[in-house]
């Protein structure tokens, strides 16, 4: 019988900022990882610049790629997958900005229990990839989400000589972003989005992952 609690059509969301379009890159691999998976979906999601003017400086809807990711598109998740460059080994500003704004969904525990991960891109290979990483879990594990890796099953963080962590993909993507995603980059963003898919789908209908 099926689970009349279930949501119609599950999805897990894949949010991210990109600048240059590198990260963007990364989030539609990770999406493309959780299309795998039978009976869940990707939403590909993105934020806003941020100004220091404080004044209002994008158009409400972009004219391009992703659409901006509002608090029922996070609410409403079954995991989440978020991604930013890095800044200083730190995620940017205009991310951090829009994590800022959640509070009322971490008083209202609407994200706890749900599967979430991270991954980022830098122009140099020791770039503070690892420390990005970390700072995009830590508002994700307030929130009471279930924080996920990359196992070391998969074998490409093994042998991958670009990026990939046991905390997320990560990309290296040079200092003009001349370095396509290698091979080994692609699989663990695939295996990243297939996990977290796998997962939050597992939560929603109690089955083994």
């Amino acid at each position: 019988m099926a689970n009349s609690s279930l949501p119609a059509n599950p999805y897990i969301l894949v949010l991210y900022y990109s600048r240059g379009g590198t990260t963007a890159k990364m989030a539609q691999a990770i999406a493309q990882g959780v299309e795998t998976v039978t009976g869940i979906e990707a939403r590909l999601r993105t934020v806003p610049a941020v100004s220091a003017n404080c004044e209002a400086t994008e158009d409400s809807i972009p004219s391009s790629g992703a659409i901006y990711c509002s608090e029922d598109d996070l609410k409403n998740c079954s995991g989440l997958v978020m991604g930013s460059p890095t800044r200083f080994g730190n995620m940017a500003a205009p991310l951090k900005y829009f994590i800022d704004s959640t509070s009322n969904l971490w008083m209202t525990g609407k994200l706890v229990n749900k599967p979430a991960g991270v991954f980022t891109a830098t122009s140099s290979l020791h770039g503070g990839q690892e420390t990005t990483l970390m700072s995009m879990a830590l508002p994700l594990i307030h929130h009471g989400m279930v924080f996920c890796g990359i196992p070391y099953t998969e074998s490409a963080l093994i042998h991958t000589q670009t990026g990939g962590t046991p905390y997320g993909a990560s990309h290296w993507a040079g200092t003009e972003g001349e370095r396509s995603l290698s091979e080994h980059e692609l699989k663990l963003c695939q295996a990243q989005g297939k996990r977290i898919a796998t997962l939050g789908l597992a939560l929603l209908t109690g089955m083994n992952p």
